[in-house]
């Protein structure tokens, strides 16, 4: 009992410290475009960004999913670390290599004459990368993740807040943001491959390279699908209801996917690692899975709700008064924050477990489910497209579901009652907060005001409701979580004593 206490608490711990790593690298990035946008042109950014696309869709087959495929191994060799670092320097290589050849033909693609060297300087990425791949692999499965949050942050911070400001105040225009790229990379691997060191004597076993490979490529495919199906709605918004409805679509969903991608990315980057050295008990599994999905339940269920009741005044907030074609889309999108969510659980259960194909297949149906949903949706503007989409995403949600109860052995009444906390909390708070802005908005209180007074709402009226019926809106589940928080914070003793 001890050792399953021991893991909780190092997964609690990794998302503490994986959170305050995200919030920082987003506070950092805020910094340094309010003060890169003052040094540079809007043309300088779009090539960038334009160079960006590109690497970013390239570093999908770098790896071949060598790294997860090393954190997820049973029994991980000295063969399979010298294996894989070979692997992912040769694959880096090839990458580096084929997006060299190919950047002129990228840029006469894109139309944009002046791309082909930003794209040419860009793919060093990839080399860095192939080079610390396994050590960070292996960081991941240690367990590492203050360290690992530490190493991002200020590689990030060295490179866009100190080295991108310097270098575009000196007049080098693009290149500096170019630089502040290679020199976050660079910095990263030299911290990786020193603070994580791992045999590196180049190996080429075929058992080996079959064993990381057969893992990997399931990976792959899936990331690929994946990929696909967040620009399919965006490729047919664009196509079919022009530049226009793809401007407001474009930031409606980016306001909802934001918070989702970045919740999703901190129980991922900690729930896989933490999940595959328990993958060969599904009974810890299955209680990993169970709490994990009932806690993001909690969170999301409530805060969705809240987000569509205000998103009139958070639309004028973030983008301003002519900015109220976003509003439905987002109203419509808030409802499927906890499919977008709570499906990495699901992801990282499947990759913890090697069930990779059986993940892949489902993100391909998923893709397919994006386009259809979009295509179909588009006949009733942007709106439409916004309900298919949020369809598409909720039956990959209980896809994934499927396969997690599947390798866990948890069964579907597990599952919904994992949930029920969550929708009673979402549906109390919800109604005081939409009494509440109805309310306010009788007096015209202007956005900000009222936004801050839901916030507070939400958050005493939810917490209270915790407080005086826990096992109605917290349940078993989140029982535990409380006490699992409270036995990390040493200064929360009376927290303690209050969930036993």
């Amino acid at each position: 009992m001890s050792k399953n206490r021991g893991l909780a608490k190092q997964s609690v711990v990794g998302m503490f410290w994986t959170s305050l790593s995200m919030g920082a690298l987003a506070v950092a990035e805020l910094v340094a475009l309010l003060i890169l946008a003052r040094l540079l042109s809007p043309n300088e950014f779009g090539l960038y960004s334009a160079a960006l696309i590109v690497i970013k869709f390239s570093a999908i087959f770098q790896g071949l999913g060598i790294t997860p495929a090393i954190v997820q191994r049973p029994v991980l060799e000295e063969r399979h670390l010298r294996v894989g670092f070979t692997l992912s320097c040769l694959l880096g290589l090839v990458v580096f290599a084929l997006v060299w050849a190919m950047a002129p033909a990228i840029a006469g693609l894109l139309r944009l004459a002046d791309l082909a060297p930003v794209v040419r300087a860009i793919c060093f990425v990839f080399l860095f990368q192939g080079a610390s791949m396994v050590a960070l692999a292996a960081a991941q499965r240690a367990l590492r993740f203050r360290w690992l949050a530490l190493v991002d942050a200020c590689a990030f911070a060295t490179g866009y807040v100190v080295a991108g400001p310097v270098l575009a105040w000196l007049g080098f225009g693009i290149w500096a943001l170019v630089g502040a790229l290679l020199i976050q990379q660079f910095i990263r691997m030299v911290v990786l491959l020193a603070g994580q060191p791992h045999p590196m004597r180049p190996l080429l076993e075929r058992r080996a390279i079959s064993e990381l490979l057969y893992f990997g490529s399931g990976f792959t495919i899936a990331r690929l699908c994946n990929y696909l199906a967040t620009q399919a709605d965006k490729l047919v918004v664009g196509r079919w209801l022009g530049a226009d409805a793809l401007g407001l679509y474009g930031l409606s969903s980016q306001l909802m996917t934001t918070p989702a991608v970045i919740v999703g990315q901190v129980l991922d980057r900690v729930l896989f690692p933490t999940m595959a050295l328990v993958q060969e008990q599904p009974a810890r599994l299955a209680r990993a899975y169970r709490s994990a999905v009932a806690g993001c339940a909690l969170l999301v269920l409530p805060a969705s709700v809240v987000v569509a009741i205000v998103a009139p005044e958070l639309v004028a907030v973030i983008l301003g008064r002519g900015w109220v074609g976003v509003v439905a889309p987002l109203q419509i999108l808030a409802f499927s924050m906890l499919f977008r969510t709570s499906y990495k659980l699901s992801d990282s259960v499947s990759r913890a477990t090697g069930t990779v194909y059986a993940r892949a297949w489902r993100q391909a149906v998923f893709t397919i489910g994006v386009f259809a949903g979009s295509l179909i949706g588009q006949f009733w503007g942007i709106e439409g497209v916004a309900f298919g989409v949020g369809a598409a995403f909720g039956i990959n949600f209980f896809l994934m579901a499927q396969l997690s109860l599947r390798v866990t052995g948890m069964t579907w009444g597990d599952f919904l009652v994992a949930h029920l906390p969550g929708l009673a909390l979402a549906g109390v708070v919800g109604t005081g907060v939409w009494a509440l802005v109805e309310w306010l908005r009788e007096f015209h209180l202007s956005p900000l005001p009222l936004l801050i007074d839901t916030a507070l709402l939400a958050s005493a009226g939810g917490l209270l409701l915790c407080w005086i019926l826990p096992s109605m809106f917290l349940g078993r589940d989140g029982l535990s979580l409380l006490r699992l928080l409270a036995s990390v914070a040493p200064g929360w003793p009376r927290m303690k004593k209050a969930t036993d």
